[in-house]
């Protein structure tokens, strides 16, 4: 697979730019169509959109640089601003986003949080899908090795060639490897339409993000076990992995804010 979709000039667009981006619309359409249909303003998505890329982008890209920043200290600022061939890891764009809605309510004090984020939370794992299927055609987020009938392979120079080698009997691609990408957009289309049909069953706001929290968590930290991306000093214990570090943050934050969100409901109704 060839990483770079066509050029212009001499400037290379990469299918990872154009799947993120893919990512982007379709997760901001598909909102607005949700809450248009639930009689919830799609003008307020639509304005949010501008906020939520902007400061995803940004959240993911400075996470990536933190987490790199022994392979970007000494090159020049064009280079930690490259979006077009990855590095940008999803928990940072997480956070920024979800920053950017909490900025957006509370400057306009009308809008309410977490029918907002309701509405944004079945879009979040398809629009990470394409994300995901952008890190395959980059080559990042790769597999550990494994002798599947699935498993794929890298060309030459690509990050799974450069970091496990070559394949013994094929010197032009990496050794087998698990297609970890694949497992992750898979599991984000089904959280997808799980949280799409909880969302026309929710009994209180914030109830469908909630659940994001807590699925995205496990989901997450299942497909880490399958990835061969890490160095040895990123492990906690030896074994635990990054994704499955912020994993063991994020799941009980999910909880505590579903049984937050549920109870302050419930006493609402009682004082009703």
């Amino acid at each position: 697979m060839n990483p770079i979709a066509f050029k212009i000039g001499g400037f290379a667009i990469y299918w990872f730019g154009i799947l993120v981006a893919g990512g982007f619309l379709i997760g901001l359409w598909t909102a607005n169509r949700r809450a248009a249909r639930y009689g919830f303003d799609g003008k307020v998505v639509s304005d949010l959109g501008v906020w939520i890329i902007i400061a995803a982008l940004l959240g993911s890209r400075v996470l990536y640089l933190i987490t790199n920043w022994g392979d970007f200290s000494d090159k020049p600022f064009s280079d930690w601003i490259d979006f077009r061939s990855g590095g940008l890891v999803f928990y940072g764009g997480f956070i920024g986003a979800a920053l950017a809605v909490i900025l957006y309510t509370r400057i306009h004090g009308s809008q309410p949080l977490w029918k907002i984020a309701d509405a944004f939370a079945p879009s979040i794992p398809l629009g990470h899908v394409f994300g995901r299927l952008g890190c395959l055609m980059y080559g990042c987020c790769f597999g550990t090795t494994c002798d599947l009938p699935w498993a794929i392979q890298f060309p030459a120079h690509s990050p799974a060639f450069d970091a496990l080698g070559q394949a013994p009997d094929d010197p032009a691609h990496s050794v087998h490897v698990h297609p970890s990408q694949v497992y992750a957009a898979l599991l984000n289309f089904a959280l997808y339409g799980g949280l799409a049909w909880l969302y026309r069953r929710k009994r209180f706001d914030g109830q469908v993000f909630a659940a994001y929290l807590m699925a995205y968590s496990a989901n997450r930290f299942i497909v880490e076990f399958f990835r061969g991306d890490y160095q040895q000093e990123q492990l906690w214990l030896g074994w635990i992995k990054p994704g499955q570090q912020l994993s063991l943050f994020l799941l009980p934050v999910g909880v505590a804010l579903a049984i937050f969100l549920w109870q302050r409901n419930r006493s609402a109704k009682r004082e009703e």
